[in-house]
């Protein structure tokens, strides 16, 4: 359509010229003493036309031989910043290979190059973001290289580079070595000098995934514990690590944070830190109140903070259920002091819903010894200890059986029951055959 629109131009533009031209009767006198030119309209106007187009490539020719020197100059400083750039790229792709000598080594090309173009006078605009850039890249290789001097010297070097607080990219570049600095410091295993510069950072940027994860990893070599948790909730809540992988590291340093508690006050203050869902985990439930009796906690505290696992495992019967239910009844028959009719209604309902295991039989039994409910008592024991798999609680359940019989005068059941507990301590060898 363009290409219409210009032929039908052309066209209307050489028929005016036509009609002008063809029918124009008019002349143009020259005078120029002692001369006189007479000459037609159309020819005087050709003239006027050719003289302007040379006239216009005669200044045009001129002004480009001018601009010469200029253009020269230009292709120069072009051509340092092309190699500038293309060392930049060079001490990128050398360091990501593992060569760090080439890549610290292309880094102060880039640097030498940018210093030549300042000292120029014809500096780029973004000579400072790619100094400091070639700063953090040489200061990278130089910690790769174990050269910390040399490493802390090119690390000032880009912080000083960058005008403050500068534009939004310097910001970033800035934010940018402050964490590299704080990682740095982790691998030199230096906890403390890296939390003092991730504490540098501003807000926004302290809160970000990278930052985070520096700040987890210094928290651990440091045995901060109480810091270390809260920054691995943030992560995974931001989603940094997988489920599973969340849920471990969490784990893993709440059960640290049981392991440091010193007393049952700060073992209380722990346990108030404590969301519902991590509550009732028996993984941290369960060693929780191990660490409370063992600093002599309040039995009624123990079974308080068993009460979520013990609804969330006892209802159905799963393989979490028999993973936990082993060290579950260990610590509850540790905390059956003071036992109210709340929990002892508890193990009697679990025990009859669960007729076929021996654990929960055995731990209502010992719940009515401590109510002083002999009968009941013997009968649930009397079941539940020849099927116990747990040595320990199978001797614990016939030595119970035997301080009854000895109360109810019984001497023989007292004799049989004693003797069945002893047999339940013995621990057999792997192989008789060669022990004969």
């Amino acid at each position: 359509m363009r290409a219409a629109l210009w032929l039908m131009g052309l066209f209307a533009v050489a028929v005016a010229t036509a009609l002008f031209a063809g029918n124009n009767q008019s002349s143009v006198t020259w005078f120029w003493s002692p001369y006189r030119v007479d000459m037609s309209l159309n020819l005087a106007i050709v003239l006027i036309f050719l003289a302007f187009v040379l006239l216009y490539a005669a200044l045009r020719a001129l002004a480009t031989l001018l601009q010469m020197p200029h253009q020269a100059r230009r292709w120069r400083m072009q051509q340092k910043e092309r190699s500038m750039n293309q060392s930049l790229l060079e001490s990128l792709s050398h360091l990501q290979a593992g060569r760090f000598l080439r890549a610290r080594k292309a880094a102060m090309t880039a640097l030498s190059t940018e210093q030549s173009l300042r000292d120029a006078k014809a500096a780029i605009p973004y000579g400072e973001r790619l100094s400091a850039t070639a700063h953090l890249l040489a200061a990278d290789a130089s910690h790769a290289l174990q050269d910390s001097a040399l490493r802390d010297k090119h690390w000032q070097q880009a912080m000083s580079a960058l005008p403050e607080p500068g534009t939004t990219q310097d910001q970033e570049i800035r934010e940018g070595a402050q964490m590299r600095s704080a990682r740095w410091a982790l691998d030199d295993r230096d906890a403390t000098e890296s939390m003092r510069r991730l504490g540098d950072l501003p807000q926004g940027a302290g809160r970000r995934t990278i930052a985070l994860r520096i700040k987890l990893k210094a928290a651990r070599l440091a045995g901060n514990t109480q810091v270390a948790l809260d920054t691995a909730r943030l992560l995974a809540k931001h989603r940094a690590f997988s489920p599973a992988a969340s849920a471990s590291v969490v784990r893993g340093l709440l059960l640290a944070s049981i392991r440091d508690a010193r007393d049952t006050s700060s073992l209380q203050q722990f346990w108030l830190s404590l969301d519902e869902d991590e509550r009732a985990m028996p993984e941290v439930a369960i060693p929780a109140t191990e660490r409370l009796v063992a600093l002599g906690g309040e039995a009624t505290q123990a079974r308080a903070w068993l009460l979520p696992v013990w609804e969330h495992l006892l209802p159905q019967a799963s393989p979490r259920t028999e993973a936990h239910l082993p060290q579950l009844v260990q610590v509850l028959q540790s905390c059956l002091g003071k036992l109210d009719a709340a929990w002892l209604a508890r193990f009697e309902t679990a025990a009859n819903a669960n007729p076929r295991e021996p654990r929960l039989q055995y731990l209502a039994g010992m719940a009515c010894v401590q109510r002083q409910l002999w009968g009941k008592a013997q009968q649930l024991l009397t079941r539940a200890a020849p099927l116990l798999q747990d040595a320990q609680l199978r001797t614990r359940a016939w030595q119970r059986l035997a301080l009854m019989a000895e109360h109810r005068g019984d001497m023989e059941a007292s004799a049989i029951a004693w003797k069945l507990a002893a047999q339940a301590m013995v621990i057999l060898p792997d192989n008789p055959a060669q022990d004969e």
